[in-house]
């Protein structure tokens, strides 16, 4: 199995997917939630009757910000069939009694409201949050290179296979928030940090396959000396490519299964994991070692050149 020959097929393969992303980053950009930005978070359960629609709800945002705080345009998330998720900005103890006043005049008729949670986080801490956020990536990156640079210290040109991966994991990183624009845009969806937590653990999957395969180049470039880079390189994705899909493939299962029976409080964080693991997967075996071999072979030499025709006979 010569894995390596479509190595180009396969980057191909990745910008196809990172690009769409990439333009729904810059044109809608991410959705992002009160860890991020500040805001209130209310959670209410209906403890009987019918609960109010999404429609009515926004309604009642809407008139308290014409004589209380802006507070208009918030994001209603169902919970389960009879709680709702209620993001929206700032708002008091004051406003806040007020919503769920509201919400029992117009939907009583002896219904209990009962608050779940109220969460508020102001705009300061959302912007240290981003901040740590962006921090928390950078060092994760810092400390691969670091590591896998001095765990391959006693292989010839050890900088590249940190390089490599990090690379690999940029690409997963990138594959993610490219698919969370995309849902922020059309099922909005917001970053909060339960998407910061599926993040840095995608990072950790897409590294750990990553290593696995690194690791058995580095056997086999000691057992066979006489054999050039590339070939070794596509032995050892090959001896360890049942591994890496098996070992994958049962943790997709199980956030498959969550994804779909769950619930919908974790389903963002799950189809999110669901997404970064499909991704370290496919750039652990089809992207990372071979960026080795690009790197050996020293391939961009030739990215540009014209090919000579051979000359008449």
């Amino acid at each position: 199995m010569n894995i390596i020959k479509y190595r180009y097929w396969y980057f191909a393969i990745s910008l196809i997917v990172i690009i769409p992303g990439v333009l729904a980053l810059i044109f809608w950009g991410l959705q992002r939630g009160i860890d991020f930005t500040g805001g209130s978070l209310l959670e209410v359960q209906f403890k009987s009757g019918t609960p109010p629609t999404i429609e009515q709800v926004s309604k009642i945002y809407n008139d308290l910000s014409i004589s209380s705080m802006n507070i208009a345009d918030p994001v209603i998330q169902p919970l389960g069939t009879d709680s709702l998720s209620i993001r929206s900005r700032e708002m008091d103890d004051a406003t806040k009694a007020k919503v769920v006043a509201a919400m029992k005049d117009l939907y009583g008729g002896g219904q209990d409201v009962v608050v779940q949670n109220f969460t508020q986080v102001s705009a300061a801490v959302g912007q240290e949050v981003a901040r740590a956020a962006a921090i928390a990536v950078a060092m994760a990156a810092v400390g691969i290179l670091i590591y896998i640079w001095f765990a391959f210290r006693k292989v010839s040109h050890p900088f590249r296979y940190g390089t490599a991966a990090v690379i690999a994991m940029l690409h997963d990183v990138l594959v993610v928030i490219g698919v969370e624009a995309i849902l922020g845009h059309f099922l909005g969806w917001q970053v909060d940090s339960l998407f910061l937590t599926a993040l840095l653990t995608v990072i950790g999957f897409s590294v750990h396959d990553t290593i696995v395969v690194f690791d058995r180049i580095r056997e086999n470039s000691n057992i066979y000396r006489r054999v050039d880079y590339e070939t070794i390189v596509n032995h050892s994705i090959v001896q360890t490519l049942d591994r890496s899909i098996n070992t994958q493939w049962t943790v997709m299962i199980t956030l498959l299964a969550l994804a779909l029976f769950g619930g919908v409080t974790i389903r963002h964080f799950v189809i999110i994991l669901l997404v970064g693991v499909f991704s370290g997967t496919y750039s652990s075996i089809f992207n990372a070692s071979q960026i080795l071999v690009v790197w050996q072979n020293k391939e961009w030499r030739n990215w540009f050149r014209r090919k000579t025709k051979a000359s008449a006979m």
